[in-house]
């Protein structure tokens, strides 16, 4: 059933999601980047003539292969498997079990329904078992499924499933904070709301444990 367009409008601002995986279809990663490149390349110039740009002129002429690879290669590698960053865990010799915090990882997203900027930061904790990850990885990892097309509550999920499988365990909580130009730039033009999400597992669906998490994050950004 074809949606009108106060209905798909309505949809963008709700910022609703089906799933935890990204909407994919099946035949998505069929073509080449060059090839993807291309055709992009192709309908973006088309999307400025259509705005009444002048593509003859010096400044505007190599936008569309610019926005083309800039989608592909950057602000949406993400998409693909094939750039997931191999997380590379170690056993726990140390014996380790309390909790580890990485905080204040950078947020650079863009909303599905806008393709405008999400920004902002994560936080992510995790409570060690048989394994551990390098600090780095988390980074690379919150990086990896932020630079797609996304949602934030989808996003949290994303981060912290991953991370329980890696880890093999449950005990992962996942916080992020960020601002929507979606929201800042355009519709209501709130310029100083931030949206924040939350998801975790296992231990830390005890309150205790949560709110010591949350202490180490204020008195860390205080």
């Amino acid at each position: 059933m074809k949606m009108t367009k106060e209905e798909i409008e309505s949809i963008g601002n709700a910022h609703i999601s089906d799933t935890v995986e990204t909407p994919l279809r099946k035949d998505a990663f069929e073509k080449s980047d060059t090839d993807k490149i291309a055709n992009i390349q192709y309908h973006f110039s088309e999307i400025m003539k259509e705005l009444g740009l002048d593509l003859t002129d010096d400044s505007l002429s190599g936008t569309p292969y610019r926005v083309a690879k800039m989608y592909v290669k950057e602000l949406f590698y993400g998409l693909n498997p094939k750039n997931r960053p191999k997380i590379s865990t170690f056993d726990n010799k140390y014996g380790y079990q309390k909790m580890l915090v990485e905080q204040n990882i950078i947020i650079d997203s863009a909303c599905e329904h806008h393709f405008l900027p999400i920004v902002g930061t994560a936080h992510v904790g995790y409570i060690p078992k048989d394994k551990v990850v390098g600090l780095s990885k988390i980074n690379r990892l919150v990086d990896y499924y932020a630079h797609r097309p996304q949602v934030q509550e989808r996003l949290c999920l994303q981060i912290l499933e991953d991370l329980q499988q890696t880890l093999e365990t449950e005990d992962v909580i996942v916080i992020v904070n960020a601002k929507h130009l979606c929201v800042s730039s355009r519709g209501i033009k709130d310029k100083s709301t931030y949206t924040t999400t939350m998801e975790f597992g296992g231990a830390f669906k005890e309150t205790a444990l949560r709110n010591e998490f949350f202490g180490i994050i204020k008195n860390n950004t205080d």
